[in-house]
């Protein structure tokens, strides 16, 4: 099988621009909305959505790769970086180098993207590792780059990227094309269409070690904002996630083709999904400000604390609901203490009761419209 950058047109890719037309009309009229909701943020909860966004997409950038983090960790880790006092924690290696990936990527989403850039988003992802030869250069000799599933005797090859000899080559055509489609280059693009070729023109080359997934999504996310009137983050990375073989599958038929019109669909689906999740996370925001100023002076310290961290757990809340262990947990409250405070907590309306017994689970009582899958065929 030939990839596509085997083939002798590479890296011309083609696509039918028409049919995106209409998802390129919903992301700027999303990110509009988006922007003008923010607006009605104060300073301090401006603050605290970035944070949130940012370490969402830290935790869910590195599962995607199946690599888990502890959420509180990048979070901590995050507010250090942004000079902001924060719960002492012991933050592993990972944790802090996504998360100051992540400050450098929001604070500096307006900069250019150059080679000096990407090359220090790897040192950051690669912080602690051990078991690279390159860290913040490009891949260097070695065996083919091969992306592989199934047993080690008879493994199935999804992807092979182009040989470490001819990267630079590779990149160095990237980043004229790059700069040709900026908003003021010399053929310019709209954001979709151009976020997701980088996207999958960068995957294509796989140009380090370890790491091009989140190097990658990091690179189309600056270029989607780049792309807008007002930059506006769209935190791509939980949809991924949340699509996430469906993702590899779209890539891997992206790889074997020039032809990406539905790569890009695909893309501009999920990119419109995850906009939209970002509107409900500020949303979210603004009902928690609302939430908390009804009910200050009625709660004691155990139930606003317990509240406030399912705030933290955004919109969807804690898988399964928040049960009386888990208000045990938080607070440090013993059986008698947490079965009071929660009652009292329904009963005055901070949240919903469902089941009974053991199987009792309590949810925030926050009117949040839920974010549906947005598929291609729903943005043409």
């Amino acid at each position: 099988m030939a990839w596509n950058w085997q083939q002798r047109d590479w890296p011309n890719f083609t696509w039918e621009a028409p049919r995106l037309a209409r998802a390129e009309t919903l992301f700027a009229q999303g990110a509009g909305v988006a922007i003008g909701a923010g607006k009605h943020l104060g300073e301090a909860e401006r603050q605290a959505l970035a944070i949130e966004l940012m370490s969402h997409e830290a935790v869910d950038t590195s599962a995607i790769e199946g690599e888990p983090l502890d959420r509180e960790s990048v979070q901590s880790s995050i507010r250090k970086h942004l000079g902001l006092a924060g719960q002492p924690r012991r933050i592993r290696p990972a944790e802090a180098g996504i998360a100051e990936m992540m400050v450098d990527l929001y604070e500096r989403i307006t900069a250019p993207l150059n080679e000096a850039t990407l090359h220090h988003w790897h040192r950051l992802i690669t912080n602690g590792r051990a078991d690279l030869a390159d860290i913040g250069r490009y891949r260097r000799g070695g065996d083919p780059m091969q992306i592989v599933s199934g047993p080690v005797g008879t493994p199935r090859i999804h992807f092979e990227a182009p040989p470490a000899a001819q990267v630079r080559k590779e990149m160095a055509r990237f980043w004229a094309w790059l700069e040709e489609t900026g908003p003021d280059g010399a053929r310019p693009l709209l954001p979709l269409a151009r976020a997701g070729l980088a996207h999958l023109w960068f995957e294509s080359i796989h140009p380090y070690e370890d790491g091009n997934g989140r190097v990658g999504r990091a690179v189309s996310e600056k270029l989607l904002a780049q792309g807008l009137p007002t930059p506006a983050i769209t935190s791509m990375a939980g949809t991924l996630l949340a699509h996430r073989k469906a993702y590899y599958a779209a890539l891997e038929r992206g790889h074997a083709d020039l032809a990406v019109t539905e790569w890009l669909l695909w893309f501009a689906a999920k990119a419109i999904e995850a906009q939209r999740r970002t509107l409900q996370q500020v949303e979210f925001v603004l009902a928690k400000s609302r939430f908390l100023d009804r009910l200050r002076g009625q709660m004691n310290d155990r139930q606003e604390r317990a509240l406030l961290r399912l705030f933290a757990a955004g919109p969807s809340g804690f898988e399964g609901g928040l049960s009386a262990q888990n208000y045990m947990r938080i607070t440090s409250a013993p059986p008698a203490t947490a079965t009071r405070d929660l009652g009292a907590l329904v009963a005055m309306g901070a949240l919903t009761r469902s089941g009974a017994q053991k199987s009792t689970r309590y949810r925030l009582n926050v009117d949040v419209e839920d974010v549906r899958s947005v598929e291609p065929a729903d943005i043409l």
